[in-house]
């Protein structure tokens, strides 16, 4: 939500709702970011798109660099890869696999073909996922995944922080294809339940 909108909301000064959100997020409650305040671990693809926009925007475009015309790609969810579908969607030869219905939907007037692979509907995330996804994603070809992450650590490599995505993600990386991580580093040193890859 921005500090405008809260300071209409409110009707308090703007200066106040900053001092207020810096508190908040000293508190752990929310995140700030360039004039807006985003709650914590938040599933929405929008709402995380805020956070470091401009960065992830910049790793989209290199991503979307890495993509040749003719090319099907499999685009997972999250913010970076939402960039990263959005860079490629003037791309009339490109072919997107994705999980991701928020992804679709964004494409849902560009020239390139897009498919939408079933499953179990994941509100939170727009994103489909289990066992009927996982037979999907055997029966499709694609020479890139683009893949997002929760955490990554050393130690650890990279994880998610929900099962059923998490085991999406893994069927795609048993397709052998070449897998690039889009992430910025934010998700740097986090951990989290469920490995990717591993």
């Amino acid at each position: 939500m921005s500090v405008a909108d809260l300071a209409k909301m409110t009707g308090v000064s703007e200066v106040t709702i900053r001092q207020d959100l810096n508190l908040l997020e000293k508190q752990s409650y929310l995140q700030r970011t360039h004039g807006y305040a985003v709650p914590l671990d938040s599933e929405d693809v929008e709402t995380r798109m805020m956070n470091n926009f401009a960065l992830k925007r910049e790793l989209a475009e290199f991503a979307a660099s890495l993509v040749q015309p003719g090319e099907t790609v499999f685009i997972e969810n999250g913010s970076s890869n939402a960039l990263l579908a959005r860079a490629l969607a003037t791309q009339p030869d490109i072919t997107i696999i994705t999980v991701s219905s928020y992804i679709a939907h964004l494409l849902k007037e560009t020239p390139g073909e897009v498919i939408l692979l079933g499953g179990i509907y994941q509100k939170k995330s727009e994103s489909m996922v289990g066992p009927l996804t996982r037979q999907y994603i055997q029966q499709v070809h694609f020479s890139k995944a683009f893949i997002g992450i929760d955490g990554w650590q050393p130690e650890t490599g990279f994880t998610g922080r929900d099962m059923m995505r998490a085991d999406i993600v893994n069927a795609v990386l048993e397709k052998g294809s070449e897998a690039i991580v889009l992430s910025d580093s934010s998700k740097f040193g986090a951990i989290h339940p469920y490995a990717l890859g591993r």
